[in-house]
């Protein structure tokens, strides 16, 4: 089974969201696992999108990418720039890939107005999921 590593800076929503998506749309192709580079908590708007969908990740909690180390991931997807800066180095099999996803739950607003920037990026992980799904699920 390949595994994979996503990570965004708080490891409470983009993250969060991604896998439990992946681990949704792959199901067991892949062994799935996020972290954080400077991890929070889960945010409860990552969990109301998710529920919409049918995905339950309150179980899920934020980690850092310091519980990972020494582990070995056929794939790291940094979800948004900073991670990408300031990401471990993995050994030079593990395949990188970013996306850049703005952080949904940044924005000062209302809880309606967070919701819907959290399915904004729901949705575009989702995407780029099926993708990564349809190219490397093998």
């Amino acid at each position: 089974m390949q595994r994979v590593l996503i990570l965004c800076t708080g490891n409470s929503a983009r993250s969060q969201m991604a896998e439990g998506l992946l681990r949704h749309l792959a199901g067991d192709r892949f062994e799935v696992f996020s972290a954080g580079t400077r991890p929070i908590r889960v945010r409860p708007e990552a969990m109301t999108v998710m529920r919409e969908l049918g995905i339950d990740i309150s179980g899920h909690r934020s980690k850092s990418v310091d519980e990972f180390a020494g582990q070995a991931f056929d794939y790291v997807i940094t979800v948004c720039d900073n991670a990408k800066e300031s990401c471990p180095v993995f050994p030079a099999e593990t395949r990188r890939i970013h996306w850049s996803i703005d952080d949904p739950v940044a924005i000062q607003g209302t809880r309606e107005q967070r919701l819907a920037r959290c399915r904004e990026a729901r949705d575009q992980l989702r995407e780029y999921l099926r993708g990564f799904v349809e190219e490397w699920a093998s």
